[in-house]
């Protein structure tokens, strides 16, 4: 017979409990402004994914589907239940690689996290101060599961992170704008146990549609799926972490329940995220960094380079190395900065640059190489690159805290400033400032229903005035 389950453990009811306060607990000022900016980036990644064939894809899919008319999908004048939205606007987040990143979790939280709780605010005229509450809440439910899975661990076993981890998230912040108390909190992670997965295949997908459902789309929906299901009044196992076949035992051979309720209240992983300064792979974000800051000290440009030496952590080298996506390929993307002088969103997804003479003889000069020093260097995801001048100069510089990371995080303007390049690209800089405008102020919001009409599309009569 099952062993019953006598108590709830402490891991659990503690968490659980933090999920049930986290609507009505005020936040440090701290972690609003964090809040924000994670908000406005995931919001720019899925309106410049909107025009991205995994964002179309999933628009196309999305819309067929139909659905009670609760939630948008950004960057287009559909709307639709909030599952749908969830992961419609999942996908978009993650149509490439705009999106933010939490190195400790290995997880993408914002594109799982934000989009669900998105959904559900619209659905329930929620206010921009709940919609940030929730956000907060499902970046640290999300962080604390990959913790206590074993991060590094679990993703040795070929298991995705970023899709588990973005499951109980996406759930968490659903949960709270749904308002869900202790023990519905309990069977929401239950829901999510049961939804939660993922396989690493995904850094085999070149064309980055699966990627977009699994790191977004997948855990988003997943999560709001967990959340409408358990406020409609369904009920679960009181305690997935703990007792007999429990979540852990299925996913983790050393895990550490404590971790998932460790420094609730006090530790905001938000404020540990990472927000990228260009709308690249992570692994790439180091090297464009520093080739960057040799280019503004040196006063090199492309006629002066004869050869490029970029070293990166090996387990990063293999996924930039020479990829298919432009958005990932550390060689090209280096190339293309130094060439134009700069990245925009529109250079780096020009796939036609990708067969550039200009841009392919520069590439043809860089040379990548895999190192375990830096593999174990922290903080992660360094970057040292070297460069041989025509003149016979030797420059060489190292990125320790990639500009971005928490690190050394961007500024309020630098922020807006990428928000700004995303959003214009797709709806005209007048409409992208006035979502940077209401992002500012997102507190102040009462519903969040109101936004909708800055992230719709102008219709073809009024267009010239959007």
């Amino acid at each position: 017979m099952i062993e019953p389950l006598r108590e709830i453990s402490a891991p659990t009811r503690r968490l659980s409990a933090y999920m049930a306060d986290a609507p009505h607990r005020a936040l440090p000022a701290a972690v609003v402004e964090k809040a924000r900016q994670h908000i406005l980036d995931t919001l720019a990644a899925m309106i410049s994914g909107a025009r991205l064939r995994p964002g179309r894809l999933a628009i196309d899919y999305v819309a067929k589907l139909g659905g009670a008319r609760q939630a948008s999908v950004v960057g287009t004048r559909l709307l639709t239940c909030p599952v749908h939205a969830a992961l419609a606007n999942g996908m978009l987040a993650h149509a490439d690689e705009t999106d933010d990143s939490h190195a400790p979790s290995r997880n993408h939280p914002g594109c799982a996290v934000v989009p669900a709780a998105l959904a559900v605010a619209e659905s329930t005229h929620a206010s921009g101060e709940q919609l940030m509450r929730a956000v907060v809440l499902g970046y640290d439910v999300a962080a604390r599961v990959n913790y206590a899975l074993d991060a590094d661990a679990f993703a040795a076993t070929s298991r995705s992170t970023h899709s588990v981890g973005g499951t109980f998230g996406a759930g968490a912040a659903a949960g709270a704008l749904l308002d869900l108390d202790d023990r519905g909190a309990r069977h929401l992670l239950s829901f999510c146990a049961q939804q939660a997965s993922g396989v690493g295949s995904h850094v085999r997908d070149p064309e980055h549609v699966e990627k977009a459902f699994d790191f977004g789309g997948m855990p988003a929906r997943n999560g709001v799926t967990a959340a409408t299901m358990v406020a409609s009044g369904m009920t679960g196992v009181d305690d997935v972490f703990s007792g007999e076949r429990n979540f852990f035992e299925a996913y983790a051979p050393r895990p550490n329940p404590d971790r998932l309720s460790e420094e609730l209240g006090q530790r905001f992983e938000i404020t540990a995220t990472n927000i990228k300064k260009w709308p690249v792979g992570s692994p790439a974000q180091s090297a464009l960094d520093a080739l960057t800051g040799l280019m503004a000290e040196e006063r090199i440009g492309p006629d002066d380079v004869d050869a490029i030496e970029v070293m990166l952590p090996s387990r990063s080298a293999r996924t930039v190395d020479n990829a298919p996506a432009p958005e990932l390929n550390v060689q090209h993307l280096l190339a293309l900065l130094l060439f134009d002088g700069e990245l925009s969103f529109d250079s780096i997804h020009d796939r036609e640059r990708m067969q550039d003479p200009n841009i392919l003889a520069l590439r043809a000069r860089i040379a990548l190489v895999a190192s375990e020093e830096l593999a174990n260097a922290m903080p992660r995801r360094q970057a040292i690159v070297s460069v041989r001048t025509r003149d016979g100069r030797s420059l060489s510089k190292r990125t320790v805290a990639v500009r971005g990371t928490a690190d050394n995080p961007m500024s309020q303007a630098e922020v807006e400033a990428k928000a700004l390049d995303l959003i214009g690209s797709v709806l005209g800089m007048r409409r992208a400032r006035a979502i940077v405008r209401a992002m500012a102020s997102l507190e102040t919001i009462q519903d969040i229903t109101s936004l909708r009409r800055l992230w719709r599309p102008a219709t073809v009569a009024n267009r010239g005035r959007a």
